[in-house]
């Protein structure tokens, strides 16, 4: 294998690996499987805020950031959240990729070199990676409290908008 093909064989994984990590856009969800944020009122100023991501980070920041607009949209200045849960829904349906490197000796005096990379989507269905960050929140007006759970909604909104 010339030393051409064997970069080529190597960069394969990296193009591809680049491809599938465009950033999560901030939206509503399209359905309960699809990336983007839910709510769901409890009680008044109380909601179950939800965000479906690529990753923790971008899951925890845009619950908060739709939490921010949702209690400024019910006329409230803070929330506070009461109670947090992350969690991977599909983890054992995820896409797993592999690479796997293979050599012989032959008689006479051959050999040869193989390179295989494959990604495995298990059952032929929808496979992600994708994270869920929840949190229910208490909308408040006036003073916020001094918690260290409570934020206020115009400052996150002007932080966190993407």
């Amino acid at each position: 294998m010339t030393l051409r093909k064997l970069s080529l064989v190597l960069a394969l994984p990296v193009v591809l690996g680049a491809c599938a990590s465009a950033p999560t856009p901030y939206r509503q969800a399209a359905s309960s499987s699809a990336q983007g944020y839910s709510e769901q009122p409890i009680e008044t100023g109380r909601y179950n805020v939800s965000y479906r991501a690529d990753d923790i980070t971008t899951a925890r920041q845009y619950a908060l950031l739709r939490a921010a607009e949702l209690t400024q949209q019910t006329g409230s200045d803070w929330f506070q959240i009461v109670r947090e849960n992350t969690t991977q829904p599909n983890e054992s349906r995820a896409v797993r990729p592999s690479v796997s490197v293979g050599g012989s000796v032959g008689s006479g005096g051959y050999s040869g070199v193989g390179i295989g990379i494959g990604i495995g989507i298990p059952g032929g269905a929808r496979a992600s990676n994708d994270v869920v960050h929840s949190m229910e929140i208490l909308m408040g007006r006036g003073p916020q409290p001094t918690d260290a759970n409570a934020y206020n909604a115009a400052s996150v909104i002007q932080n966190m908008h993407p």
